[in-house]
């Protein structure tokens, strides 16, 4: 015993906040990679609101080709003249169609790696709420100390934070 706490206790609660932890820094390390890959994927290109287009860093348009409501995503595509007429060809596509971007309109949280992402963190969480439920069970006297009790509101106040609210600010996707 420790401050009133049994050792075990202490251990357990000491995980919890681990787990918890490590929870924060999938979900950050999650959004971090998907905000990378989407500005990888549209790097030097720039979208006009007012007429709808994809602007390439060589000038040419792409514009809407396709909406799939099924999907909710939105295709462009610059005209493939002026793609297979382009010297910077080889970096940009490989298509001989023109150079595509499909938008989701959908929420990163809505996409299936980064529900798995979520479902990690989540999980991390509810391992660690539990692991605080069975100790407080374990040592029902313990509860007087107010640190497990404390921490079970931490992990609640996390996992409905990140049950409630987008991962990243993809709500207010373009098109």
């Amino acid at each position: 015993m420790r401050g009133g706490l049994p050792v075990e206790m202490l251990l357990a609660c000491g995980y919890a906040v681990f787990l918890v932890a490590v929870a924060a820094v999938l979900e950050k390390v999650a959004k971090h990679a998907q905000r990378r890959s989407e500005q990888y994927e549209l790097a030097g290109f720039r979208y006009h609101a007012g007429s709808d287009v994809w602007e390439c860093p060589e000038g040419s348009h792409l514009v809407r080709v396709e909406t799939d409501d099924l999907r909710r995503a939105v295709r462009y595509r610059a005209p493939a003249r002026h793609c297979n007429g382009c010297h910077k060809k080889g970096d940009c596509t490989d298509s001989d169609q023109g150079r595509e971007i499909e938008q989701r309109l959908d929420l990163w949280l809505q996409t299936g790696l980064n529900r798995f992402h979520r479902g990690l963190s989540l999980t991390l969480l509810v391992l660690a709420g539990l692991l605080l439920v069975v100790e407080t069970l374990r040592y029902p006297g313990t509860i007087r100390a107010g640190l497990p009790a404390g921490l079970l509101v931490v992990i609640a106040f996390a996992g409905v934070r990140l049950v409630s609210r987008p991962s990243n600010g993809c709500a207010d996707r373009r098109p």
